[in-house]
């Protein structure tokens, strides 16, 4: 069996920017365990496949160890191949997922994936976040995710993460963020017990983000930067409970796995 795969790297304006996803369109479901082998000789942050439905498409995202419930730099990616590569005719995707559904909008070569919002809630600092980051945050907050909120970029910038302490932690990873002078805001995302001590951009943390931003800095619509070694611009929108997530995307690779009995 021959599977045509594409690397693509979403929220990036050339390669080698933004977050690299692997891209593996289907006719029909491959066996859950094949479909995570595949991921994990990937070894990127995730690998997506997707089918024809009905009314859409059903996506999937897996980890190099581990299905998720959400990923939004690889459902960018994965929209990227359907209007770039596979001439999909309207300007907007429907995907359904273990998150409900979730719609791509395509603008000219801005992308924009319409999410549910995740408020975060206020919560007491874990030790482990405190010990893995190493600083001390000035608010914690919570939700599928924590998010450790400090008082300048300078101080996001210069963590340096310890993934022994994080994957301790009871939820699926933990985002620093803070106010920027160039960009509404900053941020970066660390998720070791995935497998992924940094992720580069990571579309699903702005579920968590945007929110907290919106109504801290009294604005819908905003602009922010990931600030991981490859970094990456997004746009965000607040709208009423999803919030829009923006980012172009460029094509790295394709080609094709070979899978034999």
């Amino acid at each position: 069996m021959k599977l045509k795969i594409y690397q693509i790297d979403a929220f990036a304006g050339k390669p080698f920017e933004g977050n690299p996803a692997a891209i593996v369109p289907l006719e029909e479901w491959l066996p859950e365990n094949i479909m995570q082998q595949i991921a994990q000789e990937n070894n990127l942050a995730e690998t997506a496949y997707y089918v024809p439905i009905d009314d859409g498409f059903h996506i999937k995202w897996f980890t190099p160890v581990t299905e998720v419930k959400l990923c939004g730099h690889a459902t960018l990616a994965s929209a990227f191949v359907l209007f770039n590569e596979c001439a999909y005719a309207s300007d907007v995707i429907t995907f359904d997922s273990l998150s409900g559904l979730l719609s791509v909008t395509r603008n000219g070569d801005l992308l924009t994936l319409d999410f549910p919002n995740q408020i975060p809630a206020s919560c007491m600092t874990p030790r482990e976040l405190s010990y893995g980051l190493g600083v001390e945050p000035s608010m914690c907050f919570a939700n599928e995710d924590y998010m450790a909120i400090f008082e300048s970029e300078e101080i996001v910038a210069s963590l340096n993460p310890n993934g022994l302490y994080l994957e301790q932690l009871d939820r699926r990873g933990v985002i620093a963020t803070a106010p920027s002078s160039e960009y509404d805001f900053v941020s970066r995302f660390f998720a070791p017990k995935l497998d992924v001590l940094e992720d580069p951009v990571t579309g699903s943390s702005f579920t968590h983000l945007i929110p907290y931003w919106a109504n801290r800095l009294g604005k819908q619509k905003m602009c922010a930067k990931q600030i991981s070694p490859r970094g990456g611009i997004v746009h965000c929108e607040l709208k009423e409970d999803r919030v829009l997530i923006g980012g172009s995307a460029v094509k790295y690779l394709e080609g094709e796995i070979i899978l034999r009995d």
